[in-house]
C-alpha cells in the first residue's frame, strides 16, 4: 500500500513539473549580420538593362467577397443558374457594385432579402452564413 501511494506521489509531482515548463516555440535568430542595402544603382550597361525581364507583379489583394467594402465591385465566377461565386473585381459591365455591407449573424435568403430592401437601389443580395455568425455578412448589390 505504501509503494502504491508513493508511485502516485511520484507520477504527480513529474506530471506537474512537466506542466510546468515553458513549451514556447524557439525564435530563430540570424547568425551572421545581413548585408547592407543598396542604395545607388548598379551599374548595367544599357542593353542589358533592356533586355533584363521586368520584376514580377505584386500580389494583388485578395479577390475573397469577405474582404469586400461598400463601394467596391464583384463579379459571378459561378456557374449560370448555380450557386454564385462572387470575386471582388474593377467596376464594369455585368459587375455589381456593393451598395451596403452589413456584418452580423443572418439567417439565409429572406433575411438578406430585409435587410437590403431598406438600401435605396439595390437590385440583388448576396449573404454569407457560416457556423461562426461573427463571420456571416449580407451585401446589397446593385447590377452595373
Amino acid at each position: 500500500m505504501v509503494t502504491v501511494v508513493l508511485l502516485v506521489l511520484v507520477g504527480g509531482a513529474a506530471v506537474l513539473y512537466l506542466l510546468d515548463q515553458d513549451d514556447s516555440a524557439p525564435v530563430a535568430t540570424p547568425s551572421e549580420p545581413a548585408p547592407a542595402a543598396r542604395t545607388d544603382p548598379p551599374d548595367v550597361p544599357a542593353s542589358a538593362a533592356a533586355a533584363a525581364p521586368s520584376p514580377p507583379a505584386a500580389p494583388e489583394s485578395s479577390a475573397d467577397p469577405r474582404f469586400v467594402k461598400a463601394g467596391q465591385c464583384v463579379r459571378n465566377a459561378g456557374p449560370a443558374g448555380g450557386k454564385p461565386k462572387l470575386l471582388i473585381s474593377a467596376c464594369a459591365p455585368q459587375t455589381y457594385e456593393v451598395l451596403r455591407r452589413i456584418d452580423g449573424a443572418t439567417s439565409g435568403e429572406k433575411d438578406a432579402a430585409a435587410k437590403c430592401a431598406k438600401v435605396d437601389g439595390y437590385t440583388n443580395w448576396y449573404f454569407f452564413d457560416s457556423e461562426l455568425d461573427t463571420l456571416d455578412f449580407v451585401l446589397c448589390l446593385k447590377q452595373r
